[in-house]
């Protein structure tokens, strides 16, 4: 792939994800393993949110309101980074009960026996200056699966900043098979990420590009 391509979402092959800089997704805090080591960020969570939205022939769209994330650094450079998201998913709010309800059913999210959606990264690349990818361990429902977050970067060096971007994937992929009577859904769902947030200790990351 060439520098600063995106790549293309495709059915049971890898979710993409483009977010913004500084805090690389929807994280409320980022922090620092060792001492002294690394960077550390916060988000104002109360300016920020996590949305879904899949096409249907009635709209389903809403939000989750309960969700955390974390990216340690072992030391300033962005190769150490580690993140963590965690989406409760018994916190879809779409407005209606009918749809919330079947949405959290074995179905679908199965919000009894998976009550979170996650993502842990195993591996981060700074692909382009202003893109970084991770790769890591997706996981709803209780099933997991291997997944490429590719993050576009602005404000690098300022910060301040607001995170913007959208994570798609295949529900199919992970055993949600069914729909919700009466309406038709698309395969793809997108999660979408807006979040606010500054750097609060530590030098900034250091990027290669």
């Amino acid at each position: 792939m060439k520098c600063c391509q995106q790549p293309r979402f495709k059915r049971r092959e890898r979710r993409e994800y483009a977010i913004s800089y500084p805090l690389l997704s929807s994280i409320r805090r980022v922090s620092v393993s060792k001492s002294g080591a690394g960077t550390g960020f916060e988000v104002n969570h109360a300016d920020s949110s996590v949305k879904f939205n899949v096409k249907a022939s009635v709209a389903i769209a809403g939000t989750f309101d309960k969700w955390d994330a974390s990216l340690t650094f072992t030391s300033p450079e962005l190769s150490t980074a580690v993140l963590d998201i965690k989406i409760q998913a018994d916190s879809v709010n779409t407005g209606s009960g009918m749809k919330d309800g079947k949405l959290k059913g074995k179905d679908l999210f199965n919000v009894k026996e998976s009550p979170l959606m996650t993502f842990h990264s195993t591996k981060v690349v700074e692909t382009c200056p202003d893109t970084v990818e991770f790769d890591g361990d997706f996981t709803i429902r209780g099933m997991t699966k291997t997944e490429k977050l590719t993050f576009t970067v602005t404000g690098k060096g300022t910060g301040t900043g607001t995170i913007t971007g959208t994570m798609a994937f295949d529900r199919k992929d992970y055993g949600m098979n069914s729909g919700i009577p009466f309406i038709k859904i698309a395969d793809r769902v997108e999660v979408t990420v807006d979040v606010k947030g500054k750097r609060v200790s530590g030098p900034p990351v250091v990027w290669k590009q």
